[in-house]
């Protein structure tokens, strides 16, 4: 049984505790070490997979930022992105899966999917409108894939 394994929440962050300190997860930094806990290297062979899950909150700044990567298409999205595996400075080989797992885990305490995010967000009626339809303006501009007439005084020199 690991000391370290036992996670609380603290104003509203999620944080690992130990008899000796209390880390913040809340930063990519803490979770590349978290990582090199786990699987040994060094915070450098981690932190750009820990970076891209959590580069989200430039655009939202609070823990709804997770609903964007924060799941299971997330972690695979990091595996396309990152590779299958990492090789760490010490020369060990590790699934980025397991990674962006850990990252999760560490964040949501489960792993949550897509419709978990989403299936509770409210719809706004914005999100319901249709602004064109395309098809049926395309059809309507362009017919047999003409150059629209607007188009049609302008020459390319």
């Amino acid at each position: 049984m690991r000391s370290n394994a036992c996670y609380k929440f603290s104003r509203g962050e999620r944080i690992a505790t130990s008899s000796r300190r209390r880390i913040a997860m809340s930063h990519p930094y803490h979770h590349a070490l978290s990582s090199v806990k786990k699987w040994g290297g060094e915070v450098s062979d981690y932190q750009a997979i820990h970076d891209w899950f959590d580069e989200t909150k430039a655009h939202f700044a609070d823990f709804r930022h997770r609903a964007l990567r924060h799941h299971s298409e997330g972690i695979f999205l990091c595996e396309k992105f990152f590779g299958t595996t990492i090789t760490l400075s010490s020369g060990r080989v590790v699934p980025t899966r397991a990674i962006g797992e850990q990252h999760v885990l560490e964040d949501c305490g489960f792993i949550p999917t897509v419709k978990d995010w989403l299936e509770n967000m409210s719809v706004e009626p914005w999100m319901k409108r249709v602004g064109k339809k395309l098809s049926q303006t395309l059809e309507q501009e362009e017919p047999d894939g003409c150059i629209p007439s607007r188009f049609a005084e302008v020459t390319v020199s």
